[in-house]
């Protein structure tokens, strides 16, 4: 266990709950409140790695690629038919995070891309997961043509390679179509910004 560079933090103990997918670990330690009182606090954590999210723009063509999958986290809870359009993405798997997401992009459209730009680093949701998501942008060329699909068979992806007028995948967001937080903040990103050249 690590030691705090929190003096409000006095870490307690560490136990995991399962290791199948990702780590799912509990965390017990002692936390100062502004009151200066301690109490004992538990949380529970599930670590799966960091990772990269890229927005792919072509400026000339006003054009973005983004990808649909099946997401089992989505379907069950809720979403129509499981199948939401992102952004490419991936973990890191010891990778600096622009050779990760280079790495993604191949895998995941099957395009070449230009320069790649890192924009922020985010927690996407630091109460429950410990993921912290870089996010970059680079060009592709749209007139080299796009895929219909691509995906690691082996990692049980099948992934649909989608071309999208960025004000197309902008009001998709409005109606609700696209639903994920990396692709929307990505898309606003662009739409404050311009699409990357």
């Amino acid at each position: 266990m690590q030691e705090s560079a929190n003096p409000r933090v006095r870490p307690v103990a560490v136990e995991v709950l399962a290791d199948d997918w990702f780590v799912l670990r509990k965390a017990t330690f002692d936390w100062r409140g502004r009151d200066g009182r301690w109490s004992r606090i538990s949380r529970e954590a599930y670590d799966r790695g960091n990772g990269a999210v890229i927005l792919l723009g072509d400026r000339a063509a006003g054009t973005v690629l983004l990808t649909r999958q099946f997401r089992w986290p989505a379907y069950a809870n809720g979403h129509p038919d499981g199948m939401l359009i992102e952004a490419p993405a991936g973990l890191l798997d010891g990778d600096a995070p622009a050779d990760a997401i280079r790495r993604e992009v191949a895998e995941e459209t099957g395009v070449e891309i230009g320069a790649v730009v890192p924009l922020f680093e985010v927690y996407m949701s630091p109460g429950s997961v410990t993921e912290r998501l870089h996010f970059f942008a680079a060009p592709y060329d749209s007139a080299r043509g796009v895929p219909a699909a691509a995906g690691v068979a082996g990692e049980g992806e099948d992934i649909e390679v989608l071309e999208l007028a960025l004000d197309d995948a902008l009001a998709m967001v409005a109606r609700g179509a696209i639903a994920d937080a990396k692709t929307i903040m990505l898309l606003q990103w662009a739409e404050r910004h311009g699409l990357p050249c």
